[in-house]
C-alpha cells in the first residue's frame, strides 16, 4: 500500500528537506524514526525539496508499505519519537502511483519580514531596518504572475528541464505589524523565492523601480536579480493535490 504523510517543521537545524550525505536534514530524521517503529526501512519521496533552513507548515511524502496501517496510532508513536522540531499531523493511504512531488499542482510560501528589531523574532523573521514602499513592491510583484521563465531567480548549476512556473499568486500583506509575501505557483526552482523576495525589497528601498522586474526576467541572468535573503524566514505552507489520489 501507498501512504502518503503530512507534517511540519523548524528547519534551523537540519540541511534542508532532502537527503545529505554530511549533514543531518528532515528527510533522515523522519526516515529513520518510521523505519525503527514499522521495522522495515522506509523510503520517504517528498513533495519537493526545501534549502538548508527553510521551515514548512505543510509539507507531504508518500511511503510504500506491506501492511494496513493504524494511522492514528502510527502518528501518536512518531511524534513522541521525532524531535520537538518535527511533527507528523495526518498519514493516509493513497492510490498506488499516487506521488507526492509530481502529483502536486501547487505549492505556497511566506516570506516574513520585521521593520522593528525584536530578539524573539531572530531566528524566524528577516528584519529590515530600511523603510519599505509596499505599494510599489505589490506593483512589482504583479509582473511576476502568468507563466514563464524564472531562471533569473534559480540558483546557478540547477538540473532542471525547464525555467518555465506558473505563478498564481505574488502579494505583500501587512499581518500582525509584519509584512508577509506570499507566492503561489505550479512548481518553483531552487532559491527562487528567496531571490525573488530580494529583488522585492530592492524595489521596495529604491534601489530598483517597479518596471526592472521586466529587465531581469528576460535577461535570465541570476546576477541581475537581487540578493537572495535569509532562509529563517521563509515557510512552504501549502501544497495541493487532486482529490482523486485519496484511496476511497
Amino acid at each position: 500500500m501507498r501512504y502518503f504523510v503530512a507534517f511540519s517543521y523548524n528547519g534551523a537545524a537540519y540541511h534542508g528537506w532532502q537527503y545529505q550525505p554530511n549533514a543531518i536534514s528532515v528527510q533522515e530524521v523522519l526516515e529513520t524514526t518510521f523505519s525503527t517503529l514499522l521495522k522495515k526501512e522506509i523510503s520517504l519521496i517528498g513533495a519537493g525539496r526545501t534549502d538548508a533552513g527553510v521551515h514548512a507548515k505543510e509539507m507531504y511524502a508518500h511511503f510504500d508499505f506491506d501492511r494496513i496501517l493504524e494511522e492514528e496510532g502510527l502518528i501518536h508513536k512518531l511524534n513522541a519519537f521525532l524531535p520537538d522540531d518535527i511533527a507528523v499531523q495526518n498519514i493516509v493511504e493513497v492510490v498506488e502511483d499516487a506521488h507526492a512531488r509530481f502529483h502536486a499542482t501547487e505549492r505556497t510560501y511566506e516570506y516574513w519580514i520585521t521593520q522593528e528589531k525584536d530578539p524573539f523574532l531572530t531566528e524566524t523573521t528577516h528584519y529590515v531596518r530600511k523603510k519599505l514602499d509596499v505599494e510599489k513592491m505589490n506593483q512589482a510583484a504583479t509582473i511576476l504572475l502568468g507563466r514563464q521563465d524564472f531562471e533569473c531567480f534559480s540558483k546557478s548549476k540547477t538540473d532542471v528541464n525547464t525555467y518555465l512556473c506558473d505563478v498564481k499568486k505574488a502579494r505583500w500583506e501587512q499581518k500582525d505589524g509584519k509584512f508577509v509575501f506570499t507566492i503561489t505557483a505550479d512548481r518553483f526552482l531552487r532559491n527562487m523565492v528567496r531571490a525573488i523576495v530580494g529583488t522585492l525589497l530592492d524595489v521596495g528601498t529604491g534601489k530598483k523601480a517597479i518596471n526592472d522586474l521586466h529587465t531581469i526576467l528576460a535577461s535570465k541572468s541570476r546576477a541581475e536579480a537581487g540578493t537572495s535573503v535569509p532562509a529563517k524566514a521563509l515557510y512552504l505552507t501549502a501544497v495541493l493535490y487532486p482529490n482523486k489520489i485519496i484511496k476511497k
